[in-house]
């Protein structure tokens, strides 16, 4: 449930948005993105968001069913156009992003009497974002969402700080928001805005406490770390790549991620999968595009030595 868009990334790396004269256009937005992730690994998923009643909200719904994501549950919104996001890619670490969500973005418009809370509760995956929070009425529809799920399966909280998205501070609605969730995945930043700490094991414990059963905290080249309420802790190493665009990288572990819980595998192999997967769309420029299907993360663990 959330965020959606199109995003337009230049063609050409290294190349400043003032000189980029050739763009790709892709289906975006992190969660559409996680559905996308998880949808190519066999999953059957769905997105609760909202488009513009416009040629790129046409757009995006297309590709959601060509990508094997339901779109039964993305309306049209008529006040306000679908959002577009640029970015910049300088490889290996500097992607700035540029959101047109003005004067507001039709997935913000999601109101809590539109929820379909039965398939909200019978979903054995629900994710939900900390940007789905940033403005009402959404905020009171994901809280219904959370609220309805009452910790039932598994009901992931992506912490998703995205600061020029928010008016007011975050702190007592990511608190609610945790309470209600069963796993909480941000990188160290993410969990110092949520908790206060960014220490990864300080921010893992800060999380747990907070509610959920398990903190996963993304350390980007230092790899991840996650600990679950049952004192089991597991560090994994990152795969190395040689990196094109980080951006998706983090939706196609949260896809990953959801495929390996859904598995019922132990922690330590439902992370280096989702880092796997991860690493194979940070080597490639798309997002959504980009995700990898079973037998490409296979091989990379594979040549690992992770299977």
């Amino acid at each position: 449930m959330g965020r959606i868009g199109v995003d337009l990334y230049p063609l050409k790396t290294g190349v400043p948005l003032a000189e980029a004269d050739t763009f790709g256009k892709f289906l975006g937005g992190s969660p559409t993105n996680v559905a996308v992730a998880a949808a190519r690994l066999g999953r059957r998923t769905a997105v609760i968001t909202r488009t513009g009643a416009d040629p790129f909200g046409a757009y995006l719904r297309a590709e959601l069913r060509a990508f094997g994501v339901d779109d039964r549950w993305v309306a049209e919104v008529a006040a306000h156009p679908t959002p577009v996001t640029f970015c910049e890619v300088f490889p290996p670490d500097h992607f700035p992003l540029y959101f047109y969500r003005l004067p507001k973005a039709p997935d913000l418009e999601i109101r809590p009497d539109e929820i379909d809370r039965a398939a909200v509760r019978a979903a054995r995956v629900f994710w939900m974002t900390g940007t789905g929070l940033s403005a009402e009425p959404s905020r009171a529809a994901t809280l219904a969402a959370l609220e309805a799920r009452s910790k039932s399966g598994t009901t992931v909280f992506d912490l998703d700080w995205r600061p020029t998205l928010w008016d007011g501070p975050p702190q007592p609605w990511y608190e609610r928001a945790l309470g209600l969730a069963t796993v909480a995945v941000g990188n160290t930043e993410e969990c110092e805005v949520a908790t206060g700490e960014r220490e990864p094991y300080a921010a893992a414990e800060a999380l747990l406490a907070a509610g959920v059963e398990l903190a996963v905290v993304k350390r980007g080249p230092e790899g991840v770390l996650a600990v679950h309420r049952d004192g089991t802790a597991v560090e994994v190493a990152p795969v190395e790549v040689e990196v094109v665009n980080g951006l998706g990288a983090g939706d196609a572990f949260g896809g990953a991620l959801c495929h390996g819980l859904l598995a019922g595998w132990d922690l330590e192999r439902v992370l280096r999968y989702a880092n796997a997967a991860g690493a194979i769309v940070a080597s490639r420029l798309a997002c959504s595009s980009a995700m990898p299907f079973p037998h490409e993360v296979e091989e990379v663990l594979g040549r690992a030595g992770a299977v």
